[in-house]
């Protein structure tokens, strides 16, 4: 009967009425009398009747063989009511427990990190002198080259002089014309001084000769000041070394039309020698400073040197956004000159420092928007995101100045698709990954 009302409910009403019609008409048929041959057992029929009594009553033509419809009311609520909770208990489903994201994390280790690079570099002359014309003009002379020695106030080159002779020759002239006007107002003056006493000239006439006379003069110093320029200035067609040293560099070539100012070689200074190198700001956590190191030789490792760091430029480089780092070496060894290739190591002072993979790394969302994050998981699960300070970016790692503590825990894997305060599952990491991902 359950099972007649179900498959109704399921398809339609017209299925229930058919179910129902033909348990009535089973019914009927039990409840015929004794003498019908459909139910020869009387005690069939009594117990038949008996299990339909509390549900309906036949109707009184069913003692005479006649089947009729039963009432079916209370049948019906039944019915619907079994069917209604067999189907309500197939549905009855416990919810799934949501899944929670499964992150691998690496527990903060602090320890001292000190930043250690291998440099190449040159030796330079502790002094370096860029030389040039003071003058303008045409390159006519070249007496040295790159690498040759020289000593102080050597010739290195020359420039025409035609132009600047012609001004000496012109202040010579005006000098000698100036010396020309004293000799004349001077004899002027001597005669006015002979003249005034004997009352053969005025005052007024002797007082403008005196004038006269230390006017001249003082033409005559001008004149002899310009011709000094024009000479000096002649001079200066000759480029000389003004301290012994080497030549290494050359800017210009015979023939060539110079200002006044641009360099022409650069000198070397005989003297004291740095080992000078270039190095990116990043490779330091702090630029090293008065460390001694030991300089070698590219080509003969054998070659060494003692050295002290002595400078670090403050500021980066436009031009190849590096720092200069210059060394003081001692004298020299047999080998190692100038302009000789070395090489050094050197290490930053140690800082306590935590290294992680590259995984771990993410931009921050607050108020250091895109600066570097990491997640880092709490006690409940949860992870939030945490500003971290990158002092050093190596080739599989990142290391971490500052932002972390010790014991915390980090996502180094699986923090794609992570938000603050969500609730993660932290997985057990694999023997090959947790190798790679160990600092």
């Amino acid at each position: 009967m359950t099972i007649g009302f179900a498959i109704g409910i399921w398809l339609g009403q017209p299925i229930i009425g058919l179910s129902i019609y033909s348990c009535a008409k089973f019914d009927c048929s039990l409840m015929r009398s004794d003498h019908s041959p459909m139910n020869p057992h009387p005690r069939l029929q009594s117990h038949s009747h008996a299990i339909l009594s509390p549900l309906s009553r036949p109707h009184p033509a069913a003692a005479q063989g006649v089947c009729m419809p039963v009432r079916l009311s209370r049948l019906v609520t039944f019915g619907l009511a079994a069917a209604f909770a067999a189907l309500a208990g197939c549905g009855e489903e416990k919810p799934l427990a949501p899944e929670l994201p499964r992150v691998y994390v690496q527990s903060v280790k602090s320890a001292d990190f000190a930043a250690s690079v291998a440099l190449t570099g040159d030796v330079q002359a502790r002094v370096q002198t860029p030389l040039s014309f003071r003058v303008n003009g045409k390159i006519i002379q070249r007496n040295v080259d790159v690498g040759d020695r020289v000593t102080a106030r050597q010739v290195l080159a020359r420039l025409d002089p035609k132009d600047l002779q012609i001004n000496v020759d012109s202040a010579t002239a005006a000098v000698a014309a100036e010396q020309a006007r004293v000799s004349q107002a001077s004899a002027a003056f001597v005669r006015q001084q002979k003249l005034l006493p004997k009352g053969y000239t005025s005052r007024s006439e002797y007082d403008s000769a005196q004038a006269a006379v230390r006017g001249s003069e003082s033409s005559l110093k001008a004149a002899q000041a310009q011709l000094a320029n024009a000479r000096e200035q002649l001079s200066y067609t000759a480029l000389v070394a003004d301290a012994p040293g080497v030549i290494t560099a050359r800017q210009a070539e015979v023939g060539q039309v110079v200002q006044a100012t641009v360099p022409i070689f650069d000198l070397a200074r005989d003297g004291e020698r740095d080992a000078v190198f270039n190095v990116y700001e990043s490779l330091f956590v702090q630029p090293p400073t008065d460390q001694a190191v030991q300089v070698t030789l590219l080509d003969n490792p054998k070659i060494t040197v003692s050295g002290k760091v002595r400078e670090v430029t403050p500021a980066v480089s436009a031009q190849t956004g590096t720092l200069q780092i210059k060394i003081a070496l001692d004298p020299l060894p047999e080998g190692m000159d100038l302009g000789s290739v070395v090489s050094v190591a050197l290490s930053a002072p140690a800082n306590a420092s935590v290294e992680l993979p590259w995984s771990a790394l993410t931009k921050d969302l607050g108020e250091h928007l895109g600066k570097p994050a990491v997640w880092v998981v709490d006690e409940q699960g949860k992870v939030n995101l945490r500003k971290v300070t990158v002092t050093r970016y190596l080739t599989s790692k990142v290391i971490i100045g500052d932002g972390l503590k010790g014991g915390e825990n980090v996502v180094i894997a699986g923090g794609q698709l992570l938000h603050p305060d969500m609730q993660v599952e932290i997985a057990q990491q694999p023997k090959q990954q947790n190798a790679q991902v160990q600092p």
